[in-house]
């Protein structure tokens, strides 16, 4: 991972990574998933959406409806 980057979500669903993926691609904010799941136990483990820290604080307002 390219240094100065920070998780905005985070969840045990890779849909919902997508999903704030595309919304955050929408808002032309660059992101990338880590899918953290074990191969073995798909579900166990966590997908974080990474985002440039300089783009945190609008990451999180535009994934505030997902997050709650």
């Amino acid at each position: 991972m390219e240094k100065d980057w920070v998780c905005v979500f985070q969840t045990g669903q890779s849909f919902q990574a997508e999903i704030a993926k595309e919304i955050l691609e929408n808002e032309e904010i660059k992101c990338v998933i880590l899918n953290e799941n074990e191969s073995a136990f798909p579900s166990v483990g966590n997908i974080e959406v990474m985002v440039h820290k300089d783009f945190a604080e609008k990451a999180t307002e535009f994934l505030k409806d997902l997050i709650n």
